[in-house]
């Protein structure tokens, strides 16, 4: 997209943080793209998220499996209509299982715990970014697993800002995600703050068809039955 003579490549970001350019190919991202229309329709559809000190996130948000809020899961949509969370489909956790054998080379890092962990993704949040949004630097904390975290990438490249584990300022690496990008961290870098500071407008391949970015983030609660 940016005329590259040569291929974009795997890239280990940090211990246990890994950047796989182009791991979804077109089919893939429109498979993807079309479930996620059909997600962000109501009940517990596409929503606003509101912050606890009254503001409001500028990427809207649909979750499936567990409904997030800040800061924690909840079966129904507490933040939104109230209606029961959609169920987290099988096909998309067996594309979290892929894409951490993809980015690691085996089912998980050092660290990141049983393989059992990588095998049972059961939560998703989609969000959706437009060339206005953004995503302050946070960590994905509200899990009691620690099998890695994956995210996928439609759209709009954005810059991904990865952190550190101790807070959110320096040092930190920005990475271009584009469309049917991966990324996946685990291990030692599983609770680095990260976040996007920066969407880049008109930049999805015109054949998917999406003015924006759509992240879709994998987790593995790990929460059992005792979520409200």
């Amino acid at each position: 997209m940016d005329g590259e003579l040569f291929p974009r490549e795997r890239t280990e970001i940090a211990p246990g943080a890994v950047h796989v350019p182009d791991w979804l190919g077109p089919e893939r991202q429109r498979e993807l793209l079309d479930a996620c229309r059909d997600w962000a329709r109501p009940p517990a559809g596409l929503r606003t998220v509101r912050t606890p000190g009254g503001g409001t996130m500028t990427a809207r948000q649909v979750c499936l499996g567990l409904h997030w809020y800040p800061y924690g899961y909840a079966r129904t949509a507490v933040d939104g209509d109230g209606a029961p969370v959609k169920p987290m489909p099988g096909w998309l956790a067996e594309l979290g299982r892929e894409a951490v054998a993809a980015a690691y080379g085996n089912p998980s890092p050092p660290g990141a715990g049983a393989h059992r962990d990588a095998d049972a993704y059961d939560i998703a949040l989609i969000n959706f970014y437009d060339g206005d949004s953004r995503m302050g630097m946070h960590r994905d904390a509200e899990e009691e697993s620690g099998a890695p975290v994956v995210s996928l990438s439609l759209g709009d490249t954005c810059v991904f800002r990865f952190g550190n584990t101790a807070s959110r300022g320096r040092p930190y690496q920005d990475v271009r995600l584009r469309s049917g990008d991966l990324f996946v961290f685990g291990g030692p870098a599983r609770l680095a703050y990260h976040g996007v500071p920066k969407v880049l407008p008109g930049t999805a391949p015109p054949w998917l068809g999406l003015t924006g970015r759509l992240n879709v983030t994998l987790r593995v609660g790990g929460l059992g039955t005792g979520s409200g």
